[in-house]
């Protein structure tokens, strides 16, 4: 066992350490199960608004997203690794991306192409315009740009990459114990509401009751017996 402690510990001579790769069975697994995962990102063909176009465009023979492996876009979620928001969102369209978004299986990525999937664009704060996708869905990379063009979509394309890469099998979570729970579908009305925000919004409407002197059941009650 000394011995064995020994040489675990041994530093590498500087001759060698370029050619020598000194790992543990988790990296290199991590490594090559990675190497594997970032060549072969099919993207989900759907497209919001003009950065849609760019998107088209990065696919093409000038631009050719096949060197990166993701030339496969899915025409359905279940056979897609990665979400690329491109465009405009609004809130009629944020229940069909969130729900979309739960039917891509594990392990599943998302990118904000533009100005208005990250926060709105020059619609922010629009009456029908969602000032941000990473409201409702986690984001991985920003594409920033209004449009964005092409290349700006596979530089960021990459950086999904470097952060694949960087994932451990041990401790990514589509590989830990139990299910992994559903982001909550908004709910559209005359207003967008996020499900995740209904113990807030009672607790808020009890407080402007309690302010009011009671529900206002009850006042239309007391007024009309009087």
């Amino acid at each position: 066992m000394d011995e064995l402690r020994d040489l675990n510990t041994m530093p590498v001579p500087s001759e060698l350490r370029h050619n020598v790769f000194v790992t543990t069975i988790d990296r290199f697994v991590s490594y090559i199960y990675n190497w594997g995962r970032k060549r072969s990102v099919w993207p989900m063909m759907f497209g919001l608004a003009c950065c849609a176009i760019e998107m088209i465009c990065a696919a093409a023979s000038r631009f050719d997203i096949a060197r990166f492996g993701s030339e496969l876009m899915r025409p359905s979620p279940r056979q897609a690794d990665l979400m690329i928001v491109s465009g405009t969102v609004t809130k009629k369209m944020v229940p069909q991306i969130v729900r979309l978004y739960n039917q891509m299986p594990e392990p599943k990525y998302v990118i904000s192409m533009g100005a208005c999937a990250t926060g709105g664009g020059p619609f922010k704060e629009g009456y029908n315009v969602v000032s941000g996708i990473d409201k409702f869905i986690p984001v991985d990379v920003y594409v920033p740009g209004c449009p964005p063009r092409p290349e700006a979509l596979l530089h960021g394309l990459l950086k999904l990459y470097a952060k694949i890469e960087r994932q451990s099998v041990r401790e990514v979570p589509w590989y830990q114990k139990g299910e992994s729970e559903a982001i909550p579908v908004p709910i559209l009305g005359p207003d967008l509401i996020d499900p995740r925000r209904l113990p807030e919004i009672r607790a808020r409407l009890a407080e402007l009751r309690a302010q009011q002197g009671g529900s206002p059941e009850a006042s239309a009650g007391s007024e009309k017996g009087a």
